[in-house]
């Protein structure tokens, strides 16, 4: 199973996604299509999504048994942690890292 989040989606492309995949909720689309077909999609999404952002979430050989890909502007970035995927978020300017542990 294949799932694409698209947020701030120029008009036409959530119409797009529709040819090959259910839109389940406003920007959320899940389908089954082949990877030839998911390739050919992703290339789409990231060439028109400009300003917004995109998000697939596909089947691949690892052990979440999924990968992720993002495009478009102030996008969360998928991080390998020990072959584990993790999702960083954008850091404003002149923010830190900070821990969530407290410092007990």
């Amino acid at each position: 199973m294949t799932v694409v989040v698209l947020i701030a989606a120029p008009e036409g492309l959530r119409g797009h996604l529709t040819r090959w995949m259910v839109e389940t909720a406003p920007g959320v689309f899940v389908g089954t299509p082949n990877s030839r077909i998911r390739d050919q999609l992703w290339k789409t999404l990231a060439e028109r999504i400009h300003d917004g952002q995109a998000v697939m979430i596909e089947p691949a050989n690892t052990e979440q048994n999924w990968t992720v890909r993002t495009a478009g502007h102030d996008r969360w970035t998928p991080v390998d942690c020990d072959g584990v995927t993790l999702i960083a978020r954008p850091r404003k300017a002149g923010e830190e890292w900070r821990s969530t542990k407290s410092s007990e």
